[in-house]
């Protein structure tokens, strides 16, 4: 049997705590060997990034240190440019049985995704279900039948924290407590991340 590996990608920029809870709760309601967050490079969807690669892996290794069962992937950081997530799985080991974690958000817009049919190919599509129960798009939903797939829906508590808000509040010098890992936290201020200045 196929080794199951989640993929959390995401800018990161920074990592809170939301994105360590998703992460657990794909490796639990999946029963995956491991989750593997993936910060992209230069995401094509949005605006420049405010902390850089080196930065964001650093957080990275330490919102996920004494969890053995989530591991760092440095894939696009390492092949830079723009990201673009078929060209990731596409890049990734033969053999296990990959899971691509994504928000709700993220589904309605997922035929938008390069390549889109060639990552639900890849990948089966893991969505946290935030309220309502996701819906894949018309077109989604018909692909996913020609590949004898379904979608995988995660029970996911909503949550309100997002990496804008933080750094919104890192930049106005607000609490980020409930919001941050404390030692993200503490690598954000010795670095002097997202502070006005550094905006």
């Amino acid at each position: 049997m196929a080794i199951k590996i989640g993929l959390l990608g995401g800018s990161f920029d920074p990592v809170h705590l939301a994105h360590i809870d998703l992460a657990e709760t794909a490796w639990r309601a999946l029963e995956l060997a491991r989750v593997e967050l993936i910060p992209a490079a230069d995401p094509w969807q949005r605006g420049a990034l405010a902390a850089s690669g080196a930065h964001r892996l650093a957080m990275l290794r330490i919102a996920v240190r004494g969890r053995p069962h989530m591991a760092v992937n440095d894939i696009e950081i390492r092949r830079g440019g723009k990201t673009y997530t078929v060209d990731t799985l596409r890049q990734l080991p033969t053999g296990p049985e990959y899971y691509w974690i994504l928000g709700s958000d993220q589904l309605g817009n997922f035929c938008s995704w390069h390549a889109w049919q060639e990552i639900a190919r890849l990948a089966t599509l893991a969505v946290a279900h935030r309220g309502a129960a996701p819906q894949a798009p018309p077109a989604l939903q018909a692909h996913l039948e020609t590949l004898g797939r379904r979608l995988e829906i995660l029970p996911f508590k909503p949550q309100t924290i997002s990496s804008t808000q933080v750094r919104e509040r890192l930049a106005r010098g607000q609490s980020t407590s409930g919001m941050l890992d404390a030692e993200v936290a503490d690598y954000i201020r010795r670095h002097g991340l997202y502070s006005a200045a550094a905006v």
